[in-house]
């Protein structure tokens, strides 16, 4: 049977083999230079010193990466007040501005898989950091709206293909650890997009009151995420391979005879039922997370909530995802399908939206609760994202299709919800709205949680 490294050699876009191992080497990769400092350049004590080195760099990098993929957006939720009233905007601009994140992970996550095979995985996710710490310092200093959307697009086209390559990456790097990798990078994931809820308002007022400030502080964090790919950025091969030096292969396992045979053709990604209802599972629960990051807040205020335990909420909501996280990819693999964890997360959000429409400033910390709950159906995604395809070829396609397609459904919702809220003058109908797409969320999650693979389908 043959190894998974060998199994994860045939994508199209983003090809490893132990042949593009040793050119990424010649090229300069982090595991030739750590080899060839310590004197002990093929030898098995220096790969396993390399692979030991460059695995903790990944993990690092990993971690720093996933922290920040969400303060971009729950930092502005929570100063949407002080951003429109600054720059002019309308309910309705500022419901477009809630479904720019969306727009951009759908358009520029769709190139994620093209650009890492281009320029490899690692140098990819560096100039996605990159462009996050650039438009997070730019976008509050751009002066009008159309300056502040253009800023906030380069920063989100970071975050986009990170999002999509990340799960390439931990399939690729630990792909006998998805679940718990997947964990620690929703993890980590949900930690920044709390952290951002948290403590941007206290910031803001701590810098002496000006939302400029309070955004543009978190491209510090998106500075010090670029760092641990940079060993990587040159490494266009070797960053491409499954595991370095064949670490996932079972020990006294002979590799395969032609590792650098040419790939399989691209699967028909299109054809798979079950990819179809991953990607609308993805959708619809962006749609929801979108939607609480840009206007949680908001409708907590209008309740009578005082600005900074609106944020405080809002960081509740998405604090609530550092556990789960991690608990919910490992429930996952467990189980057989996933209908199950669908099905409990959704009742949680349709309890949530319940409660915020009934009783919103009194029981706000419970619907905060609930709603950070049902918020975690995002690594569930994630997870399923792994666990659908056998291949780290199937697991590319897939994440690029569910990701990019998923976001293009989820553009109208914040939209729609901006609009109204301003032509209504309340949340009455927001949240029905809100409420009333967590059914076909669940349906197709139900769908999505089958036992099933992309690759057997698209086959098919």
């Amino acid at each position: 049977m043959a190894s998974e490294e060998a199994r994860t050699q045939d994508h199209p876009d983003i090809r490893g083999s132990a042949t593009d191992e040793r050119r990424g080497a010649a090229e300069g990769s982090p595991m030739r230079a750590w080899s060839d400092a310590s004197g002990t350049s093929g030898t098995a004590a220096g790969a396993s010193h390399a692979r030991a080195w460059t695995t903790r760099l990944v993990v690092v990098g990993i971690v720093l990466s996933a922290l920040n993929l969400r303060p971009a957006i729950t930092s502005l939720g929570a100063l949407l007040e002080e951003v429109r009233d600054g720059l002019g905007m309308s309910g309705s601009v500022a419901g477009l501005l809630t479904s720019v994140p969306p727009l951009c992970f759908a358009v520029f996550g769709v190139m994620a898989p093209r650009l890492a095979r281009r320029f490899g995985l690692g140098a990819v996710v560096c100039a996605g950091m990159a462009a996050i710490t650039a438009g997070l310092l730019i976008r509050p200093y751009a002066g009008g709206t159309a300056g502040f959307l253009a800023a906030s697009a380069l920063a989100l086209m970071g975050i986009a293909v990170s999002n999509v390559l990340m799960p390439v990456i931990v399939k690729r790097w630990f792909p006998d650890r998805v679940g718990s990798m997947t964990g620690l990078y929703s993890m980590a994931l949900a930690l920044g997009t709390s952290l951002a809820a948290a403590v941007t308002v206290p910031m803001t007022q701590a810098m002496g009151g000006g939302w400029q400030a309070g955004l543009a502080v978190w491209a510090a964090l998106a500075a010090a995420a670029v760092v641990p790919w940079i060993p990587f950025v040159r490494d266009r091969e070797g960053a491409r391979t499954t595991r370095p030096a064949a670490a996932a292969r079972a020990p006294g396992r002979e590799p395969r005879a032609r590792e650098d045979a040419a790939p399989a053709p691209a699967l028909r990604i299109t054809r798979s039922r079950t990819a179809w209802a991953l990607a609308a599972f993805f959708g619809l629960q962006a749609t929801a997370a979108y939607i609480t990051m840009g206007w949680m807040a908001q409708i907590f205020r209008d309740a009578g909530v005082a600005a900074g335990t609106a944020g405080l909420l809002l960081a509740v909501t998405m604090v609530m995802g550092v556990p789960l996280a991690f608990v919910i990819p490992r429930l996952a693999t467990r189980l057989p399908q996933q209908g199950p964890i669908v099905l409990a997360l959704g009742v949680c959000g349709l309890a949530g939206y319940a409660g915020l429409y009934l009783a919103p400033a009194q029981g706000a910390w419970a619907w905060a609760l609930l709603l950070g709950v049902s918020n975690c159906a995002f690594p569930l995604a994630l997870t399923m994202v792994g666990m659908r395809a056998r291949t780290g070829a199937g697991v590319a396609q897939l994440s690029a299709f569910a990701q990019s397609t998923g976001y293009l459904i989820s553009i109208p919702g914040p939209l729609l919800v901006g609009v109204l809220y301003q032509h209504s003058g309340g949340w009455g109908l927001p949240l029905a709205l809100m409420a009333a797409l967590m059914v076909p969320q669940m349906a197709v999650g139900i769908l999505a949680g089958r036992n099933r693979t992309v690759e057997d389908e698209a086959a098919r």
